[in-house]
C-alpha cells in the first residue's frame, strides 16, 4: 500500500473513520486492533477483488447476519468506493431466496435512513452516490 493512496479502511470509513474506530476502542482495545489490523489492514487489503466488489459483498453479508449498525457503515462504504445505488439495491434484492423477506426489508430500512440522512446533510449533493444507473 502506498503512502499516497488511502487504506482501504479509510476509503470505506470516510469522515466516519476515527469516529467508529473511537466506538470500537471504547469497546475494548484489543478488539479495535483486530478489527484494525486483520479485517481491514489485511483481508480488505488482499489483491483480487475491488473495493467496490468487496464492500457489496460485506452489504450481503451483514444483511445475512442481521447487523443493521454494521450493514449501515457498509453501505456508506460501498458508496464511497464506487457502488451506486442502484447497484446496492440490487445486491440487497439478490438476497431475498437466500435470507428471506424480513432480513432484506430491515436492510432496505438501513439503506433509506443512510440516504435520507445524506441527503439532509447535503441538500444540493443529493445522496452519496456516483451514478443512480446501473454499470
Amino acid at each position: 500500500m502506498s503512502d499516497e493512496s488511502p487504506s482501504a479502511r479509510e476509503q470505506v470509513f470516510g469522515s466516519q473513520h476515527d469516529r467508529i474506530f473511537e466506538r470500537l476502542t471504547r469497546l475494548d482495545p484489543d478488539l479495535a486492533r483486530y478489527i484494525r489490523e486483520f479485517a481491514y489492514d489485511t483481508v480488505y487489503e488482499r489483491p483480487g477483488l475491488e473495493l467496490r466488489t468487496r464492500e457489496l459483498l460485506a452489504c450481503a453479508l451483514l444483511v445475512s447476519l442481521g447487523s443493521p449498525a454494521e450493514l449501515r457503515t457498509h453501505l456508506r462504504g460501498a458508496l464511497l468506493a464506487g457502488a451506486t445505488e442502484a447497484e446496492l439495491r440490487e445486491t440487497l434484492l439478490f438476497c431475498i431466496p437466500y435470507l428471506g423477506f424480513p432480513r432484506v426489508v430491515a436492510g432496505f430500512e438501513q439503506l433509506r435512513s443512510l440516504l435520507e440522512h445524506s441527503k439532509e446533510a447535503s441538500p444540493q449533493a443529493g445522496p452519496p452516490t456516483h451514478s443512480n444507473q446501473k454499470r
